[in-house]
């Protein structure tokens, strides 16, 4: 069963969730971000959660502040806020009876979930979907004349799904104060990286890395074919079963 939900974040904006109900819960749950400019009802996210709670976990998708149906300004938006925003989402299902908490994202999402997770005790696994571990570098996703008009204005403005959106300074800034490899690396949570070889935002080869970056403590999943929102089903449903043999191996064990 499948139930709206709302919480609030650390500046009294409003967000939006979907919360799915096992029938019987066995005490885990996994709170899952979304990618940079979409929304909670990516179909691999909703898969996915709907996936766990037919296998008994508690799942929450959300979206990010600035997205979706959660209050807040897109141009507002930055890791920091949304890791807090990631922390709290993760509030809602441990008061809920949740003991053993996992982190899953899709794209930038994935980058939250492994910034999240060293914050949070009862984190005991990860997964990231198509995401980019290596390294930040926000501005290489703009053009020139974009990074000029940053410069100039302390804004850059750009298209992305039919909306049209803007980031500030303070997103670049803020970027620049996480290293990520570091992260990555350092991380003692069991990590599971899927990718596809044929995303065309981000390149397999991030992952790759990623993977040489931590080995001991990360499992790689390639998916041949691929593309970055595993448009795909036979992808898509490859994913899911992965992800939910890759929860409930980890959480399972914790106990």
């Amino acid at each position: 069963m499948e139930q709206p939900i709302h919480f609030y974040n650390q500046h009294g904006e409003k967000l939006a969730g979907s919360l799915h109900l096992p029938k019987q819960h066995n005490g885990c749950g996994v709170v899952f971000g979304h990618c940079f400019t979409c929304t909670r009802h990516t179909r691999i996210i909703r898969e996915t959660c709907d996936a766990l709670a037919a296998d008994n976990f508690l799942a929450l998708r959300f979206d990010f502040s600035g997205n979706g149906q959660s209050e807040g300004e897109f141009s507002k938006s930055t890791y920091s806020k949304q890791v807090a925003e990631m922390q709290e989402a993760s509030g809602v299902i441990l008061k809920k009876g949740v003991r053993r908490l996992g982190l899953a994202g899709h794209s930038m999402g994935a980058v939250i979930a492994v910034l999240t997770a060293p914050r949070i005790e009862t984190v005991k696994a990860v997964c990231t979907l198509a995401g980019r571990l290596t390294g930040l570098n926000a501005s290489n996703f703009f053009s020139r004349s974009q990074i000029k008009e940053l410069e100039n204005t302390g804004k850059v403005s750009f298209t992305s799904r039919g909306r049209s959106l803007q980031l500030s300074t303070e997103f670049f800034a803020d970027a620049k104060q996480y290293d990520l490899p570091e992260t990555v690396k350092s991380l003692k949570t069991p990590l599971m990286v899927v990718h596809g070889d044929a995303d065309e935002i981000i390149p397999v080869d991030n992952a790759y890395l990623a993977k040489s970056l931590n080995p001991e403590h990360m499992e790689l999943a390639v998916i041949a074919g691929a593309d970055h929102m595993f448009s795909n089903d036979k992808h898509r449903s490859q994913i899911v079963k992965l992800v939910v043999r890759w929860f409930k191996e980890r959480l399972h064990e914790s106990f």
